[in-house]
């Protein structure tokens, strides 16, 4: 078939075959899809949705377009972790050194940022000198010696997922289960690891805004990883507010070291730490959760958690001063305060709002082709629940050069939902789908 009929047999509805939908995939990754066809084809599935058969074919052919990652050379059960996407989500950089810190393998290809969301190889990215882009033999060593390594995608793994991952961004064409579902585990099937642990966000900073929906998309991409023998599991987490208090690459960084040095707590590290204890249990390390919180917790208090995020920034060409020096971090040139027009308890935050703030100081990517800013983003001051008065700052913009000021002042502004009555606090974690 030609890729015109494929698209138009998917825009009617109709169930693909593993035929064509192997078709399709190879045509991401030889050309013999041209881009805008390729893009007709995302909006197509987005739009028609797939069939829990036609997602797991996606997912295995995007897995097999390129190289299948061998890491049983490497000693003990290698782990991962990987969140759908959110607004200040900092986890890896936390929850990775720490399990690593515990004696357990940490394998990680990671991202960009899609849409609103941030993605870790541009957090990464903003510490100087880092390099995610070691190759296959680079990569399996760092693990093996440090015990942690994140790259970025390589050119050989999961090559059709890259293509059509940055597509996606800037097509509209982000929140579809499927094509989350087969981005996901494409990238987690080809890249080796034993055990992977899906961070599944819910809210209205997520993919999937409704409980019920990430619930599903959890349960399809557990199934479809299980059934490659791979041990898979997941938490639906909260995202109807920013999980860290810092949104923007360098910011982020910070913040991860700030909380692997104990200075600050609350829902990021919360989340961290059910992530990790998670990871422990898959791995073998920990027989409950209670015991692999513990765990991480005493990797927390001794420092080690810390050390392992600053041998892996050593292994990986950056400048590991950055641990003890936040100065030496990109900083954006301007600081903005923005204060509260009236007082009230922060009774909601649309987080997808913050998020695109974020991006409209130029934290993220509106093209394809953008390259962030590493210094930009925003800093929140209060969080749901918190009373602020008339007058207090409740929010930092940090602007660069590029930065729509305005733009992103007004989404912040309105992305605040104030009230007489303290919210209920709601659960960090959601659901667990073991």
């Amino acid at each position: 078939m030609t890729p015109t009929e494929i698209i138009i047999k998917k825009r009617k509805g109709r169930e693909l075959s593993a035929e064509e939908i192997g078709l399709f995939v190879k045509g991401a990754v030889d050309g013999s899809f041209a881009d805008y066809q390729l893009a007709a084809m995302l909006m197509a599935i987005c739009v028609r949705g797939m069939s829990p058969h036609e997602t797991a074919e996606l997912t295995m052919a995007m897995a097999r377009s390129g190289e299948m990652l061998d890491l049983s050379s490497i000693p003990g059960v290698k782990a991962d972790k990987h969140s759908t996407g959110g607004v200040g989500d900092t986890t890896t950089l936390i929850t990775a050194p720490l399990v690593a810190a515990c004696g357990v393998k940490v394998a990680k290809m990671s991202g960009r940022g899609l849409g609103f969301t941030g993605g870790t190889i541009d957090k990464l990215e903003s510490i100087p000198g880092f390099s995610v882009n070691l190759s296959v033999d680079e990569f399996k060593d760092r693990v093996s010696g440090v015990g942690l390594s994140i790259i970025g995608q390589t050119d050989k793994l999961a090559p059709a997922d890259k293509v059509l991952y940055g597509l996606r961004d800037v097509t509209g064409t982000v929140d579809s289960l499927p094509l989350i579902t087969s981005s996901i585990l494409s990238k987690k099937i080809a890249a080796g690891c034993d055990a992977v642990v899906l961070d599944v966000k819910t809210g209205s900073g997520a993919m999937m805004e409704t409980v019920e929906q990430s619930i599903e998309l959890a349960r399809a991409m557990v199934d479809i990883g299980r059934a490659t023998g791979r041990r898979f599991s997941a938490l639906v987490t909260d995202m109807d507010q920013p999980l860290g208090l810092y949104v923007g690459n360098a910011l982020e960084v910070e913040e991860a070291i700030r909380t692997l040095r104990g200075e600050t707590a609350g829902p990021l590290l919360d989340v961290s730490l059910e992530l990790g204890a998670q990871m422990l249990l898959s791995a073998g390390a920990a027989q409950t959760r209670e015991q692999g919180i513990a765990m991480l917790r005493q990797k927390l208090g001794s420092g080690e958690g810390l050390k392992k995020l600053k041998d892996m920034i050593e292994a990986q060409h950056g400048d590991s001063r950055v641990i003890d020096d936040l100065s030496l971090l990109p900083h954006a040139p301007s600081a903005i305060e923005l204060r509260a027009e009236e007082s009230g308890y922060i009774a909601g935050i649309h987080t997808a709002s913050i998020g695109y703030a974020a991006l409209s100081l130029g934290a993220g990517r509106s093209r394809k082709e953008d390259v962030p800013d590493p210094g930009a983003g925003l800093i929140m001051r209060a969080r749901l629940g918190d009373f602020i008065e008339k007058g207090s700052v409740f929010c930092e913009l940090r602007a660069g050069p590029r930065s729509d000021v305005k733009a992103a002042e007004t989404l912040v502004r309105n992305a605040i939902a104030l009230s007489n009555a303290r919210p209920e606090p709601q659960p960090l974690v959601r659901a667990v789908i073991n």
